[in-house]
């Protein structure tokens, strides 16, 4: 067996890609939303993941993520989903729990808890990963 360091090397065909680990520090900063940190771990054709990072109490702008379908995974601490008409649905996760978010889904994240939350992001698709925009169908501005 070959140990590898940051990636892996290709030992197959031509159409064979190398594997690859991106640790913590290669992380870089993605398409902002307000009260959230996101990292861009992976940014391939039709595929986007990362961390999302929410501040204790914190909540996001409103936002939907374009043609992409997204997994969430609740990594530490507690996360809150508004959507829906008037952003009037709510979803709460803890740790452990999956989330799926389908394209073009108007929602804002939120952190109920009193500890900073980590969330694992995988989305599926095509264009702007991250569209903010003004609040949810329905709602009086």
């Amino acid at each position: 067996m070959e140990i590898v360091g940051q990636a892996a090397g290709s030992r197959g065909g031509a159409d064979e890609r190398p594997l690859a680990l991106i640790t913590p520090g290669e992380r870089r900063d993605a398409d902002p939303t307000p009260g959230m940190a996101r990292e861009e771990a992976i940014a391939a054709d039709g595929l986007w993941a990362g961390l999302v990072r929410t501040e204790a109490h914190a909540a996001s702008g409103w936002h939907h993520h374009g043609d992409y379908e997204t997994a969430i995974f609740v990594v530490d601490g507690d996360v809150r989903l508004e959507f829906g008409d008037e952003g009037r649905k709510v979803i709460d996760a803890r740790p452990g729990d999956f989330i799926h978010v389908p394209k073009g889904a108007i929602h804002r994240e939120s952190n109920p808890s009193t500890d900073e939350s980590h969330i694992v992001v995988v989305r599926a698709g095509s264009g702007p990963p991250t569209v903010n925009v003004d609040g949810p169908a329905g709602r009086s501005r």
